[in-house]
């Protein structure tokens, strides 16, 4: 039913009064130009910890991002107090581009993803080689989980004198993965840490581990002036306890560099992962892949990969680490 004529005038138009008063809502959000920018160091109950030119400042996630997430590394734009002082707050209202996203999901079946750190140039995969066992299956899937979000990757062994790191090192040599050896006495003395350090010097390192290896140990040796807290591994478990409840990054001495400290994890799911982004990290392998049936999963009969092997190009054992990497996706970890 028509309320109005054809010939409708302004004047005939009611508008309702808006009885709280308060200007009308907008679709038009201001564009912020005047915000600094700043970097996520970590998120505790909703509260995000932002560091501002050399100081540290609390915000909120502002309303116009909506459902957007905020994580460790994420580089921000901030406005509102920026002073830092106590009982002041400030909000986060732009998430600038991410070059990197760490994904992992609770399990394979678990099709929500879950943004680990962002912005990270270095995965290190810290396991102990005994008190606990090592996992290699755990260790497989943070691979592919580097590979898939494009980190280089670094094995951080520990513990090597309750064990030997040769039979575990043997396992991924053919991956080319760089490696640090470390045990408690040189964590005490500060020469493991210094080892560690040459590794991460101007790069954004995100820690990765289970529980009880000796993590956040190795991170409070390379950060001396900010410790966190560590804990001891159960004797009838055999698994640690999850000391490290969020994610936090640190700077590393003299400005050389940044870690990132995550909790512990007793799983690593690859549900959100593409295995066809895994052969990005086998350059000597992935020229092979031009004459593969299509979606080839690299390890069926009609697979050119065997062929390129077979003619020379590669070593049958990177075939063999590939394909390894790539059925940990079908694969549970405990199987």
């Amino acid at each position: 039913m028509r309320r109005y004529g054809k010939h409708t005038d302004e004047d005939d138009v009611r508008v309702r009064p808006n009885r709280k008063g308060n200007r009308p809502r907008t679709h038009l959000r201001p564009k912020h130009e005047d915000a600094s920018e700043g970097m996520v160091l970590t998120v505790d109950r909703g509260r995000l910890h932002v560091l501002i030119e050399g100081r540290t400042i609390i915000a909120m996630k502002a309303r116009e991002l909506g459902r957007k997430g905020v994580v460790v590394g994420d580089r921000v734009a901030v406005v509102g107090d920026l002073s830092g002082a106590k009982d002041t707050l400030a909000r986060v209202v732009r998430v600038e581009e991410r070059s990197s996203v760490l994904r992992r999901t609770a399990d394979d079946d678990d099709p929500f993803e879950r943004v680990v750190v962002a912005n990270a140039e270095q995965l290190a995969i810290v396991t102990a080689l005994a008190d606990p066992e090592p996992r290699p299956r755990l260790i497989d899937r943070c691979l592919v989980a580097a590979f898939d979000a494009g980190l280089e990757p670094l094995l951080v062994l520990t513990k090597s004198d309750l064990a030997p790191a040769d039979g575990l090192l043997e396992t991924y040599r053919t991956l080319g993965v760089p490696f640090v050896v470390t045990n408690r006495e040189e964590l005490a003395d500060g020469e493991a840490a210094d080892r560690v350090r040459e590794r991460l010097t101007d790069r954004i390192t995100v820690f990765v581990g289970h529980s009880g290896v000796g993590k956040t140990t190795l991170v409070n040796a390379l950060v001396p002036e900010r410790k966190r807290a560590t804990g001891r591994v159960n004797a009838v478990t055999g698994r640690g306890r999850h000391t490290t409840t969020s994610a936090l990054a640190l700077p590393l001495p003299d400005d050389k560099g940044w870690v990132i400290d995550t909790p512990g994890v007793r799983s690593f799911g690859l549900h959100h992962v593409d295995p066809t982004r895994v052969i990005h990290a086998f350059p000597d392998l992935e020229p092979g892949t031009d004459d593969c049936p299509r979606a080839c999963s690299h390890d069926e009969p009609d697979c050119a990969l065997d062929r390129w092997v077979a003619d020379g190009h590669a070593d049958p054992a990177r075939l063999y680490s590939l394909r390894r990497l790539l059925a940990t996706r079908e694969r549970r970890e405990g199987d």
